[in-house]
């Protein structure tokens, strides 16, 4: 891989970093999660194997899909209800 592709994806990730705030903590609780569940693999009792890799998996997209839900919902909030109030003041302003 040349070092320009990876400075390509590298500002590609701070794109969308800027213009979603709640992508890092979604990785960061998905890489949690899941680093939580694979040590708590030894004591997992008598869970099968593949059950315990699907509550794993299902933990970790939940809260990956719920970070990012929060995030469209905070830029929804950011868009449509706190620009036009910015607006608002700086039309009377003028």
């Amino acid at each position: 891989m040349s070092t320009e592709a990876y400075d390509e994806n590298e500002a590609k990730l701070l794109r969308k970093v800027k213009e979603n705030p709640f992508l890092p903590l979604g990785m960061a609780g998905f890489f949690a999660i899941v680093g939580y569940k694979l040590m708590k693999m030894k004591n997992r009792g008598d869970t099968k194997l593949s059950l315990h890799l699907i509550h794993t998996r299902v933990a970790a997209q939940g809260f990956v899909v719920g970070t990012l839900t929060i995030g469209v919902l905070y830029s929804m909030y950011r868009d449509y209800y706190a620009k036009p109030k910015e607006e608002q003041k700086a039309a009377q302003h003028k």
